[in-house]
């Protein structure tokens, strides 16, 4: 059951790269370890005070190999968050945890199971969207796939298309720390119409299965369906190189994204996020439907490029 986000590294990046205390819990008996849990503490303006596992990334939650190891990760967390005098913690599991604390299912995991042959998968495909990623190729496009060599124009795009999404984007050290910490687990794709970046995406991999970590377009992309050649450039790619499953990123459920991963035969998985208030109070309604983010990320959108990038990490680094 780990994940690519349970590798202890991952506490590193957080703390280096986004200056959070990490907490790692273990829990073992006489014939070794039964599981773990990595929580990662947040202090945001915003947000207030959060202990999450994992954070930043599309989930986390506790990993271990019998319930009453699961139950003992659990209650030791909680015991953290009353110590850390945290507003709540919060689990992002990908699969149900048996406990008392309220549960948020609104965000699912979109994961397509993979063939040897990427040809097996082409087939499997409606007609119609055969067609669409064969006209998006006709707009003169290609898909480059590397490492951190790519980093400069996969930061360039993300910039802009995050911007556009109304999102503040982490500093371009982050994701140097992600790609150096993980060299073998990690690639980097970037769509190019002739010598013009236009989509790109960062994508991790552990144990048989490929994560959609982060991704972006230009302005142009959506004109020339840039994401129909790109996802299927790191489908193929996923299959050439053995992996059985690739999950797509987390999405909000009857959401465009979702509605845009089902057309590759993706199916939704149901993702679990646990919070608990040590003073017992209720959820928080952390989500963009949450007016008071609504105006926040229409007011970003309509932010000059230069500001963005002076001060969007600092914030970025304070939303979970």
């Amino acid at each position: 059951g780990g994940s690519f986000y349970h590798l202890y590294e991952w506490l590193q990046i957080n703390e280096q790269g986004l200056g959070h205390r990490n907490i790692f819990l273990i829990a073992r008996d006489s014939a070794g370890v039964r599981g773990v849990l990595p929580l990662t503490l947040v202090t945001s303006p915003m947000f207030g005070r959060i202990l999450c596992s994992m954070p930043f990334v599309n989930y986390g939650g506790p990993c271990a190999s019998d319930a009453d190891a699961s139950d003992a990760l659990i209650q030791s967390a909680r015991r953290q968050a009353k110590e850390l005098k945290v507003d709540y913690l919060e689990l992002r599991c990908a699969a149900a945890l048996d406990t008392d604390m309220p549960v948020s299912t609104r965000k699912i995991s979109m994961t397509i199971e993979l063939a040897a042959d990427p040809d097996t998968l082409w087939n499997g495909f409606t007609s119609k969207h055969r067609k669409n990623v064969k006209r998006a190729y006709k707009n003169n496009l290609a898909v480059e796939t590397g490492g951190i060599e790519l980093l400069p124009t996969f930061y360039s795009v993300m910039e802009e298309s995050w911007r556009n999404l109304g999102t503040p984007l982490y500093a371009r050290d982050y994701f140097e720390r992600v790609l150096k910490t993980f060299p073998h687990n990690t690639s980097v794709f970037v769509c190019r119409r002739a010598d013009e970046p236009v989509a790109v995406a960062l994508t991790g991999h552990f144990n048989g299965i490929v994560e959609g970590l982060w991704a972006g377009g230009s302005a142009a992309a959506r004109q020339l369906d840039a994401n129909y050649v790109l996802y299927w450039e790191m489908i193929s790619d996923a299959c050439r190189r053995g992996y059985r499953s690739f999950h797509l990123g987390r999405s909000t459920s009857e959401s465009g994204g979702e509605e845009f991963k089902r057309k590759w035969n993706a199916q939704a998985t149901q993702l679990y996020w646990y919070f608990h208030r040590p003073d017992g109070g209720p959820m928080p309604a952390l989500n963009v439907d949450n007016p008071k983010y609504r105006l926040a990320i229409n007011a970003w959108r309509r932010l000059p490029m230069w500001m963005t990038r002076l001060i969007g990490p600092p914030i970025a680094r304070a939303i979970p």
